[in-house]
């Protein structure tokens, strides 16, 4: 880690590292149910479901592989709320016809985890519409001359998918999840609402407007909640984009920080899961790599660097609420010393491992028993999961999984 630290120095960066890994054994109390330790998986989409939306034979070897991860906290996936809100072909559909195939994941996931770890994750499913981004035809918040052209959902569509939300929690319980997530990041509607300044009507304009669809969403979902159950968002504080078309800016984090207290202080949330940018226009901002799709504007280090300073922010202004950062898979196998540090200076409460997942899938049980990780299993932050996905192809390692090197060759290399 001595080079770690020294390049971080020589870049002027301040990046909570620790050597106290143990932190991360430490149980967590959420609401009515405890995580057994501070190492989540972030809710990476392999689009391997079938072209109904149910999960596929890919889904369940993904998911049965993180099952026995070690990690106190899997975020399924993000899972479409109605049929046209899908990001890809394959992308999973909850509704009553898919329920059972959900709850038969669920229930392996949970066999799985308590017989390989001895104990059962918490499981929260994220529930997406995924606006400009939905196949065939992108449905997006507001007119954008930095993006394609779409058509612009009505005030009308977007109440019904308030409602939708609920529908999507009462179909969560009864297929055995722990909680669910209104996902708000990454572009998706949900989160390109929050930047629709210029869209006018009553989903537009105002913040309070903007943030509508978000608060109305949580609203719905705990509504249809049972004790017990958690009502969450995975939250963009920063897109990073031009303004006005950008929620949170680097200098001003008065909008994320309102928003937060609404969440937290208003409706009640306890867990929220931070992110940033996004994986189709500025993928550097919230998975830094060394080798990807254009030249990164800075240092990957410095991406890692603004994700924990601003999260940090979040976390110190609600010492109430558990903050769940993002991001440290670049940091390959010090990525879990990053997790320690964040954790130990008041950072977060909690970290997600996205891209770390896909490659090294029992990285939490290493590191929690272990206190370190294999370098030879880690993540290289190359990109090559995210080439699959824009290929149209179902997304995994490349460099650490074999079925996915194959898969590789055949729908991107040639």
């Amino acid at each position: 880690m001595i080079q770690l630290n020294e390049k971080i120095n020589a870049l002027g960066l301040d990046i909570p590292l620790s050597e106290h890994v143990e932190i991360l054994r430490e149980p967590l109390r959420l609401g009515a149910f405890k995580l057994r330790n501070r190492l989540a998986i972030q809710p990476m989409e392999g689009c391997d479901g079938t072209a109904a939306g149910r999960p596929g034979e890919l889904t369940r070897r993904r998911y049965l592989r993180f099952a026995q991860s070690g990690a106190g906290l899997l975020w399924f996936e993000a899972v479409a709320i109605v049929p046209e809100g899908r990001a890809n072909p394959r992308q999973l559909l909850v509704n009553q016809e898919h329920l059972d195939s959900l709850k038969y994941l669920v229930n392996e996931i949970k066999e799985i985890s308590l017989k390989e770890c001895g104990f059962v994750p918490a499981i929260i499913m994220q529930a997406t519409h995924s606006g400009r981004y939905s196949k065939p035809e992108g449905i997006a918040a507001y007119e954008n001359p930095e993006r394609p052209p779409c058509k612009i959902i009505t005030d009308d569509e977007i109440k019904l998918l308030e409602e939708a939300y609920g529908e999507a929690t009462r179909l969560a319980i009864l297929a055995g999840f722990d909680g669910i997530d209104v996902k708000a990041c990454h572009g998706y509607l949900c989160s390109e609402l929050l930047s629709a300044f210029t869209r006018p009507g009553e989903y537009g304009g105002s913040f309070e407007n903007r943030a509508k669809l978000l608060i109305n969403g949580v609203k719905a979902a705990q509504a249809n909640a049972k004790p017990g159950f958690t009502v969450t968002s995975r939250l963009n504080i920063y897109d990073g984009y031009t303004p006005p078309n950008s929620f949170g800016l680097e200098e001003n984090m008065d909008e994320p920080l309102r928003l937060i207290d609404v969440l937290h202080n208003n409706l009640g949330m306890d867990l929220l899961n931070v992110t940033m940018g996004n994986p189709y226009q500025n993928p550097h901002v919230n998975r830094p790599f060394d080798h990807g799709p254009y030249q990164p504007p800075e240092h990957p280090l410095v991406g890692v660097e603004r994700m924990y300073r601003l999260t940090g922010q979040m976390q110190q202004a609600f010492p109430g609420l558990a903050i769940m950062a993002s991001g440290p898979s670049y940091l390959r196998q010090y990525g879990i010393n990053l997790v320690a540090g964040a954790i130990e200076q008041n950072f977060c409460k909690i970290v997600g491992f996205g891209r770390q997942a896909f490659a090294y899938p029992q990285f939490a049980r290493d590191a929690l028993q272990s206190g370190r990780l294999e370098p030879g299993q880690c993540c290289i932050a190359c990109g090559k999961c995210s080439q699959l996905m824009r290929a149209g192809s179902t997304a995994g390692c490349v460099v650490r999984d074999s079925l996915y090197r194959e898969i590789y060759e055949r729908d991107v290399k040639q």
